[in-house]
């Protein structure tokens, strides 16, 4: 049986969204604009899409369904802008 990983895009795509908004909004408005409250709303938001992810990720990768390059790789792509919309294209189809 084929695993399914239809929450799991969902949340590199919220979770990589996220990572944008904070470091290309949030971030500039804060330093720039003089806007911190920006970081206070998005920055917790991402933390926890950033946490959701990685649990469904490890959970995946618990049953066997993603292997360890696969989920070493989603790991790191976690913490890099874009990086989990090009893990979700490649390593999750």
């Amino acid at each position: 049986m084929k695993p399914d990983f239809t929450i799991l895009r969902w949340a590199a795509l919220f979770e990589g969204s996220s990572l944008i908004l904070l470091l290309f909004v949030a971030m500039p408005l804060k330093y720039y604009a003089e806007i911190p409250m920006a970081v206070k709303i998005v920055g917790p938001i991402h933390g926890i899409l950033f946490l959701t992810f990685l649990v469904l990720l490890f959970s995946h990768a618990a049953k066997r369904e993603l292997s360890l390059l696969k989920t070493i790789t989603g790991f790191f792509a976690s913490f890099i802008p874009f990086g989990t919309f090009i893990f979700k294209a490649k390593a999750l189809g």
